[in-house]
This record gives structure tokens, C-alpha cells and sequence, in this order.
């Protein structure tokens, strides 16, 4: 499960960063944060996004890249089948005197690409990554704030109630998989987290729920809300169609969709943002 998945243009040059991984820390029974340093990270600035994003490349088995690694001559010089595959994931903290990065993965055993690499990579392995982009922060004149997702939102959650300030008030709706991967969220915020223990439903059900029998504070609000596609296409319809949230106050996207992997979420998603925008306006 990559977090997030975005169509946005990455601020990156052509050859793309090389950086070293420093440390990996469990960080819940599903989640692996990665953190990673080096001289390939000079001069990295994720900007003020709180959804700050990086995409990590992984080589194509058998493929041999040019060094020092170059994603322009890979993509010219090589077969797309040789191209490294990309996943997208949210900077989940970058502290510029340490020059770190920290990124938080998902990790479902064996399944999928990126979860399983955290899971073995070592401190002092190489990583090649483009990026960074972003597009949300929270709007400071809002009345309240309303953060809400699954595991993939997860580290965009908590790096925006990080910078909330005290006074701010936030609703925090975030479904993960049990108790054991509720995660400790800092915030000066006057903020009311709920966590949403999914079991044995399908992905995005519970959050639905739960948000469809919240009742909303009156005020203007700002919204990110962000997970499952089939899930992220109900809650659009209730927060744009039913509550009336103006478009330009939420932000909302499915970053990833259930039965396809990031390739195949990619490959349609564009069509698929469309049919819903026509079906919800």
C-alpha cells in the first residue's frame, strides 16, 4: 500500500537524490519508518506541505543503472521494463540540522514492494528517491480541521497536526487495522482523535461509517481526507454533495485501490477521478 498516490509534478532535477538509509524503526506492528541521511539530501526542502511527498525508486530485477544514478539517462538509455518502479510516500518528518528524512511505510508481510523492502533493508543501504511535491497544508483561518484516512494517510495526519497550532480545533478519524497500530499523535491542537478499528471488514468501510454518523461542528472548515478509492469516493459525496464542504476546502484522493497495485491504480486513476467528478460534480 503506497502513501499517497499523486498525479502532482515533483519539484525534483532530472537525475533524481541517492540518499542512505540511517536507521529503520518498527514503529507499530504494520508500520516501518525509514530514515535517511546522507549528502545526496543537501539541499532538500519539503517545503511547508504537511503532505509533503517523496517517490522511491526500486530497481527493476536484473536491471543495471548508470552511476552516480540518473533517472533521465535510465529512461532514455533503457527499456521500460528496466525503468525502477516508483511508489509515493509522504516525508513523515525531514530535520535539517541532522539532515534526516523520515518516511513511514506500510507493511503487510510479503505483499506488495515498498513494505517488505523497509522490512529488511539495513542501515547503510543505498536508496534512490525523486521528489519532493506537496500540496496541502492546513489553512490557519479555518474554524476547524478535519484529518481523516487509513494507514496510507496516516503519516500525513500526523505531520499536519504537528504544525496545528494551540487553539486550533481538529477532528482526527483514522482506521488501521487493530488497537496494537494506534500510534501516539503530538499536536498543540485542541484535537479529538478517534481511532478506527477495522478487523475483519473491507478497507475503508469503518471510516465511512463513522464519518457518515458524525455530526458536524458548524463553522468553515478544512478537510483532508484521504485513503481507499472506493472509500474516498463515498465520503467526497457525503463531505461535498451532502454536508456541503466547498470543493476548495477539502482536500481528497484515493491513494491507493483495493484488488490493484500502484501500477494498476496509476494506470486508471486519472480516468476514474473523472467518472466521479462527473457522478458528484
Amino acid at each position: 500500500m503506497a502513501t499517497p498516490s499523486t498525479d502532482r509534478p515533483d519539484r525534483d532535477g532530472p537525475q533524481g537524490t541517492t540518499a542512505e538509509v540511517v536507521r529503520v524503526e518498527r514503529i507499530t506492528p504494520h508500520m516501518i519508518r525509514v530514515v535517511l541521511g546522507g549528502p545526496g539530501l543537501a539541499g532538500f526542502d519539503p517545503g511547508s506541505y504537511t503532505d509533503a511527498y517523496v517517490k522511491l525508486l526500486f530497481p527493476a530485477e536484473g536491471a543495471v543503472y548508470p552511476e552516480p544514478f540518473d533517472i533521465s539517462r535510465i529512461r532514455a538509455e533503457l527499456p521500460r521494463e528496466q525503468w525502477p518502479r516508483p511508489r509515493t510516500y509522504t516525508v513523515r518528518r525531514w530535520d535539517p540540522v541532522a539532515g534526516e528524512l523520515s518516511v513511514d511505510l506500510v507493511h503487510h508481510g510479503d505483499e506488495g514492494l515498498a513494505g517488505p523492502w523497509a522490512a529488511r533493508v539495513q542501515p547503510g543501504d543505498t536508496a534512490h528517491l525523486l521528489g519532493p511535491g506537496g500540496g496541502y497544508s492546513p489553512d490557519p483561518q479555518a474554524d476547524w480541521h478535519l484529518l481523516a484516512g487509513d494507514e496510507s494517510a496516516l503519516p500525513a495526519i500526523a505531520a499536519s497536526l504537528e504544525q496545528l497550532p494551540s487553539g486550533t480545533r481538529a477532528f482526527v478519524f483514522v482506521e488501521v487495522s487493530g488497537a496494537d497500530d494506534e500510534q501516539k499523535l503530538d499536536t498543540a491542537a485542541d484535537a479529538d482523535v478517534t481511532w478506527i478499528h477495522r478487523g475483519a471488514a473491507q478497507p475503508g468501510e469503518p471510516l465511512v461509517q463513522a464519518l457518515t454518523a458524525w455530526e458536524f461542528p458548524s463553522g468553515t472548515p478544512h478537510a483532508f481526507v484521504h485513503g481507499e478509492a472506493g472509500a474516498v469516493k463515498e465520503l467526497r459525496r457525503l463531505l461535498l454533495v451532502e454536508r456541503g464542504v466547498p470543493r476548495d476546502r477539502l482536500s481528497i484522493s484515493g491513494y491507493w485501490r483495493l484488488g490493484k497495485d500502484d501500477e494498476g491504480w496509476r494506470a486508471i486513476k486519472r480516468d476514474w477521478n473523472r467518472q466521479v467528478e462527473a457522478e458528484q460534480g
